[in-house]
């Protein structure tokens, strides 16, 4: 299901329940938007935002962005019927919450065929529990429809009585082990929230963290925090630059019978190719994106 190169740098929660927002979401530069039908909506209010999320799903109006609708867990009172109608509601894809089992997709997955999803839309995972997380291996390798795995680092912290330090310490080990599941079985995967809005120093150290341990991009709570998820996650100019030159130089390598070849002194081989593809690869979608 993954689709190489799309981009998911920045990935921002709507609350389904406010049809101003699903409407200002439509000129929003992120990436990705999860239209909420769960923790941004109140009991009384759950109905009348499927209603809401549902119309904007079908309604095209977003662009080359990618629309996912985060369902009620399948044991609440309306995790099951938000499955049924988002099956064919035209959204790219489905997060489920609190995902603790291979079974929990499985049985998705089972009521998305049965009310006619099409093969196109995805499942994504909410990585938010302890289970979950020691889980991570069997989830990632569920379902062919699984395309992302989302860090729920608010939900995780509570359980682990963790706290939110800058450096995310008590995060890491959680964070390692479903990256580790999610590449195994060729998964996107998103980095937690940043909870302070005013905040920019730290959602730019976090965004940094998230890239550098290897993340594809993050969840965010507000349209503030676009711009930096959008930035830090992106290829740069130099590093895009340096991967055409680590293609051209390993090229010339193999038309001359080598397999590897030195570049400004730094040993090349199939492996940096292979990451130098993938970033042209990312900075082309998101070029195609930002043009669209």
């Amino acid at each position: 299901m993954e689709q190489p190169g799309r981009p998911r740098r920045s990935v921002l929660y709507m609350p389904g329940s406010n049809a101003r927002a699903l409407e200002k979401a439509k000129a929003l530069p992120a990436d990705a938007l999860i239209l909420d039908l769960e923790d941004a909506v109140a009991p009384d209010a759950k109905r009348t935002a499927r209603a809401q999320v549902l119309e904007a799903a079908k309604s095209g109006a977003y662009g080359a962005r990618e629309i996912v609708v985060r369902v009620n867990a399948l044991d609440s009172p309306w995790g099951r019927d938000d499955i049924a109608k988002v099956a064919s509601s035209g959204a790219d894809a489905l997060l489920l919450p609190k995902v603790e089992s291979a079974a929990m997709v499985l049985e998705a997955e089972a009521l998305m065929a049965e009310n006619g999803a099409p093969q196109g839309l995805a499942i994504w995972c909410m990585m938010e529990t302890p289970l979950g997380i020691l889980q991570a291996k069997e989830i990632a390798g569920a379902s062919p429809r699984l395309a992302c795995l989302v860090m729920g680092t608010s939900d995780l912290a509570k359980d682990l009585h963790a706290h939110h330090t800058e450096q995310r310490l008590p995060m890491l080990t959680s964070l390692g082990l479903c990256l580790l599941a999610a590449r195994v079985y060729g998964l996107a995967i998103v980095d937690g929230v940043h909870l302070d809005l005013e905040d920019e120093t730290g959602l730019r150290e976090v965004c940094r963290q998230g890239l550098e341990l290897g993340f594809d991009g993050k969840t965010l709570i507000h349209p503030k925090q676009i711009a930096a998820a959008n930035e830090i996650f992106a290829p740069d100019p130099t590093g895009i630059e340096e991967a055409k030159k680590i293609i051209a130089a390993h090229a010339e390598a193999e038309k001359a019978g080598k397999g590897v070849v030195l570049m400004g002194g730094r040993l090349i081989e199939n492996l940096h190719v292979e990451d130098a593809h993938r970033l042209l690869a990312l900075a082309k979608a998101i070029a195609e994106m930002e043009a669209a």
